[in-house]
């Protein structure tokens, strides 16, 4: 019997309630003294639990004299409490989502693991509507392919920049050859991975081999912008540099102080 009475606690009911609901389904109609005398509620106390249980509707007065009470039957009264509860779910689901959404915008999300950033990037492909724009490097190419490619198939734009991975396609893609990978690498201490959708959500990720990856996801404005602003620069950069070739374009920073620290990260010596 507790444990129908724990169940039932957790749908509003006290234990004083219980024990009188239950009562009544053994026995009714019966008056509220014999409620209390067969399910152990205090005389003092059964007409107060008596009116809370027919303010839920779980029990009902019968016209008599002297006055008896008699339960909803129990299975009404478990459809009433899941339409009840049900109607409540879908409540709070449509307006704490609405709170979440209002502040979700500025939140940074940070993921730890190769594994788990990995997952969010393909979770992330598949949440795209409109575009996809995509900084990626080869070792991390065979974990999102797959899905990338089945999001070109859906007619989403997807646009690449790929370091490493010659042949490789990822939508419409270019190539990373204007300079060793490895100079980037250096620069940044590892691959700097960055998957943003619809102009609205960025992930930005670094791998290190040896180490565990790290991203922050987010959807401020601000980080989308910069996101984006980087794809489309050393994707236009790259282009520019196929065209030229790389040796004009590696000659136009490799002995430019300046520039040798812009593309570098070091001094030039």
């Amino acid at each position: 019997m507790d444990t129908i009475y724990n169940e039932l606690q957790k749908f509003g009911f006290s234990q004083y309630e219980c024990q009188a609901y239950v009562g009544l389904l053994k026995k009714s109609p019966v008056t509220g003294y014999e409620v209390s005398k067969r399910s152990g509620v205090p005389r003092s106390m059964i007409y107060q639990v008596l009116a809370k249980l027919m303010d839920k509707g779980a029990v009902y007065q019968v016209p008599s004299d002297p006055v008896t009470y008699a339960p909803l039957a129990a299975k009404e009264l478990i459809s009433r409490l899941r339409n009840d509860f049900e109607e409540s779910f879908e409540y709070l689901e449509k307006s704490l989502a609405a709170l979440e959404t209002e502040q979700e915008v500025d939140v940074i999300h940070r993921i730890s693991s190769d594994g788990r950033v990995i997952s969010e990037m393909v979770a992330m492909i598949g949440r795209a509507k409109e575009e996809l724009w995509l900084s990626v490097w080869e070792p991390q190419i065979s974990f999102i392919k797959n899905a990338v490619d089945n999001r070109v198939k859906d007619g989403l734009h997807v646009f690449s920049i790929l370091f490493g991975a010659p042949g490789i396609k990822l939508g419409a893609t270019t190539h990373h050859n204007y300079m060793a990978p490895e100079v980037a690498e250096e620069r940044m201490s590892g691959r700097l991975t960055i998957i943003s959708r619809d102009n609205e959500e960025v992930l930005i990720a670094n791998f290190a081999p040896g180490k565990a990856a790290w991203a922050v996801k987010t959807q401020d404005p601000a980080l989308v912008l910069v996101a984006m602003e980087y794809i489309r620069h050393d994707l236009m950069f790259a282009e520019l540099a196929e065209e030229v070739g790389p040796q004009k374009a590696e000659a136009l920073w490799i002995n430019n102080p300046n520039l040798f620290h812009v593309v570098t990260g070091k001094r030039f010596k």
